[in-house]
């Protein structure tokens, strides 16, 4: 692939834009050679404004979602994309989340540009275990983890019953859920269903992936190891 086509393709700029910064002496390679818009240089050894590129196609991207942004490109108000590299918007092909956090609950939100891998991860079949912590309006009864457990609780709405789901109790208005469906509004329903209110929500886990001290609206790429986490059990 041609400099021009994969700078223009990570989203540094469009064609035109980019062969303009080849002219700036922009890009070069690892040692500070100046490139040109033609030559053939290996992804890893390319530099722009002195900085390595993007990762290529494939990219996966951990970002520890605040509250109050939206999962989407064009919905009114904060989206989690403004909280990313102005160009990472402008990739091809594009860049979208993994799933949906809803504006109020934070945590580990992931996205990637390769189709394949997003439905792998929110297929069914993956049973991804997803991992979230809710401090809630009211104390824990004691039998809200059996029926979470028991394989039968009905959702408002739904015709079928949920899949089960762990409940560990980390204090009386305190508990970690851990599930492996993603209907909507999940843990905040199921809450209700057993009446109590969740009054904070934050995905900390997919799989044995954890958000692992990355603070609040911050993101990293994640390496193969860490994207093959996401399919273990064992956190």
């Amino acid at each position: 692939m041609k400099l021009v086509r994969l700078l223009a393709n990570l989203g540094y700029g469009s064609r035109k834009q980019v062969a303009m910064m080849f002219r700036e002496g922009l890009v070069t390679d690892a040692s500070g050679e100046v490139l040109y818009a033609d030559d053939k240089v290996e992804h890893a050894d390319v530099r722009f404004d002195g900085e390595p590129l993007d990762p290529p196609q494939g990219l996966v991207l951990m970002l520890h979602k605040p509250t109050g942004y939206t999962c989407s490109r064009k919905d009114v108000g904060r989206l989690v994309y403004e909280l990313l590299p102005p160009r990472f918007a402008l990739r091809n092909p594009v860049l979208s989340t993994v799933g949906r956090l809803d504006r109020e609950t934070s945590g580990l939100l992931l996205f990637t540009d390769d189709g394949g891998l997003l439905h792998r991860i929110i297929s069914p079949r993956a049973s991804v275990a997803k991992v979230y912590e809710a401090e809630l309006a009211e104390d824990l009864r004691g039998d809200e983890g059996g029926i979470f457990a028991s394989g039968t609780l009905m959702l408002d709405g739904e015709d079928d019953p949920l899949e089960p789901a762990t409940l560990e109790v980390l204090g009386p208005r305190h508990a970690r859920l851990t599930l492996t469906e993603g209907r909507y509004h999940q843990v905040r329903r199921m809450f209700a269903a057993v009446g109590n209110h969740v009054e904070a929500l934050r995905r900390t886990a997919l799989g044995d992936l954890s958000l692992d001290g990355l603070p609040p609206g911050e993101w990293r790429p994640l390496s193969p190891d860490d994207i093959e986490s996401i399919f273990r059990q064992g956190a």
